[in-house]
């Protein structure tokens, strides 16, 4: 089944009009999502709409409400809140330009595909994308979604663009609130360098394929192992860390030392890994 586009419309460059199609560029995967059971029946609970002191009440009865302070609420009808919603326009238009380094990354909050609509919007759809790279900047603009406008950028991605919505400046809390208490004080030069000597061994190039969730798969191998004992109880044990016995203050400098002996550079661990998928591929084949 072919993905359904996010957002379809034009981006408006001056008197550029460039007709696109929005894809969304993330999907929900691993999570995994529990219903609550009632375990006498084996149904799944349901909830009621209930009132304190009245019980379960009519869905027709229900209006929204915002409460302006403890236990007082402006109510609101649905046809009020329609009444306020910003018009779904087609149009996103770029209203700005900045470095592309220079939005702060909490500021952005998930990503899409731009592709052009048709083959008419293919020469300005690329002249824009390349117009983007070659001054290393990034689209800002607004778009009208749903009732309620988005702030988003734009930039180059490969043959594409990409679309990121980004939070307001309210919904970002201040970093300092967080940091303020954190000492500004240089560390010895010695333990800075095998830091960094770790960070080299470490170093490679980034492969999400190399990273899963591990509780997910965790939860996934009970579940057909709960599958497969019919409801039985499956406990598996946990191998829990023995306690040292030892202080808990740490000699970060002969640490830092040993971490630096034992650690295998991350680069010769992943050319190890792919030369071994390799190697059991090539033998694969032999055996056909």
């Amino acid at each position: 089944m072919a993905a359904r586009a996010y957002w379809q419309g034009q981006i408006r460059l001056a008197l550029v009009s460039i007709p696109v199609e929005v894809y969304a560029a993330t999907k929900s995967g691993a999570s995994i999502s529990f219903r609550q059971i009632h375990e006498p029946s084996g149904k799944p609970i349901k909830y009621e709409k209930v009132v304190q002191g009245l019980g379960p009440i009519d869905r027709d009865d229900i209006v929204k409400g915002y409460e302006i302070s403890k236990g007082n609420y402006v109510l609101l009808e649905e046809d009020e809140i329609e009444a306020v919603k910003i018009e779904s326009r087609k149009t996103l238009e770029l209203v700005q330009f900045v470095d592309a380094d220079e939005i702060d990354v909490f500021y952005f909050e998930k990503p899409y595909f731009v592709v052009p609509q048709d083959e008419l919007a293919e020469e300005a759809f690329v002249v824009l994308r390349e117009a983007l790279r070659q001054k290393k900047k990034v689209a800002l603009g607004q778009l009208s979604v749903r009732g309620r406008e988005t702030l988003v950028s734009l930039k180059p991605c490969g043959k594409g663009i990409v679309l990121e919505t980004l939070r307001y400046e309210d919904e970002v809390r201040r970093a300092q609130t967080y940091f303020k208490d954190i000492p500004d004080s240089k560390p010895d030069k010695e333990m800075l360098e095998l830091a960094g000597t770790l960070i080299d061994k470490k170093s490679a190039p980034f492969d999400a394929g190399e990273f899963r969730d591990r509780y997910v798969d965790a939860i996934r191998k009970l579940i057909d192992k709960k599958a497969k004992a019919k409801g039985k109880k499956v406990l598996e044990d946990v191998e829990e860390p023995a306690p040292s016995g030892k202080s808990n203050v740490i000699d970060l400098m002969a640490a830092l030392k040993k971490s630096v002996k034992e650690d295998k550079p991350a680069a010769e661990s992943s050319s190890k890994k792919a030369s071994a998928k390799k190697s059991s591929s090539s033998k694969a084949r032999k055996r056909a």
